[in-house]
């Protein structure tokens, strides 16, 4: 007898005809809230989860009693509680590197549309304000040989730091958890305390993964640490970042601006001042979204549900005490 999987994130059809060969599939490609009745009645039955975008809670797992694995399509899984994963026995798995090198691209796009102005002077255009050649109230500044501080040099930050050596020449400081030899050697990268990398670095890019150790690592006494020329980029998560802190310290000058893919509520609330601020870029969190990576993502989760629900060893698994039966 198949097993059932619930997926609650848009598939192609390709994707969901492969899904529904080995799986009886309960699919939600417009899911609105976890409280959905036909939702509530397909996750009792269901043995594993393929989506995104739905904070999975205890409560929710208790509705699930056959759960066995989770994939989920994103590499964060801070809307996951692992640990009550693990101790029910149900896996988790994620997509790391197939997103990287997009994401990336976005996190470089922040900084260069934060620099040049991009937004602000493609609005003035639009408005009709452009009568005359540009003047110094319209300049921005230069990134090519400015100084690039990266908070977190995982993957993604990695191919960010990439980007700015190789391609802007760009020297690299980072803060990390521990040393990146590797990537010292290649980019010439330097490692060094975050209040260092705050007071010196131009551009000042957080990368970093949600936890309890990153939730407001920055706040309003890292901002006033920066320099007054020097740009914030934040496409981590909202949570590690004070955003109060933040537009207090854009409204008061202490930085010169801020490019911004993530937010402590998403979507940004009507009401928040951070889209009408001329020297901030905030964008719908789009980090991986290409037509080509979103599909790479989801064949990821396919192939790590598919995988785990036939007792064999997902691609990406974050949880493999969960199962006895899957070596570290």
């Amino acid at each position: 007898m198949k097993k059932r999987i619930v997926a609650f994130r848009r598939l192609n059809d390709d994707q969901l005809d492969q899904l529904r060969g080995d799986f009886h599939v309960d699919y939600f490609d417009k899911l609105e809230s976890a409280d959905d009745p036909a939702f509530l009645a397909a996750l009792a039955q269901a043995h594993g989860l393929v989506g995104a975008s739905l904070k999975i809670t205890p409560e929710l797992l208790d509705k699930a009693p056959n759960l066995e694995a989770i994939a989920s399509i994103s590499v964060g899984y801070d809307n996951y509680p692992v640990d009550e994963l693990t101790r029910r026995g149900i896996l988790l798995c994620n997509t790391p590197d197939v997103l990287t090198e997009t994401t990336a691209d976005t996190g470089f796009l922040l900084i260069m549309a934060t620099a040049r102005r991009a937004v602000e002077l493609a609005d003035f255009v639009k408005r009709g304000d452009w009568q005359s050649s540009i003047g110094e109230a319209q300049f921005g500044s230069d990134v090519y040989g400015k100084t690039l501080g990266m908070v977190g040099l995982g993957r993604i930050g990695a191919a960010i730091a990439r980007r700015g050596a190789l391609g802007f020449g760009m020297p690299i400081m980072y803060s990390n958890a521990a040393p990146k030899p590797a990537l010292e050697e290649e980019l010439g990268a330097r490692h060094c305390e975050l209040d260092e990398l705050l007071e010196v670095a131009d551009f000042v890019c957080v990368t970093v993964p949600l936890s309890a150790q990153t939730e407001r690592l920055i706040g309003a006494r890292e901002f006033a640490l920066m320099r007054h020329s020097a740009i914030f980029i934040n496409i981590s998560r909202g949570k590690v970042v004070d955003e109060a802190a933040l537009i207090a310290a854009l409204e008061q000058g202490e930085f010169r601006a801020a490019g911004l893919d993530v937010f402590e509520q998403e979507p940004l609330p009507k009401d928040s001042p951070l889209p009408q601020m001329a020297n901030v870029v905030a964008l719908p969190h789009i980090g991986s979204a290409t037509v080509e990576t979103r599909t790479a993502m989801a064949q990821r989760a396919i192939d790590n549900i598919t995988l785990a629900l036939s007792g064999q060893r997902p691609i990406s698994p974050v949880n493999t005490d969960a199962w006895a039966t899957l070596d570290d």
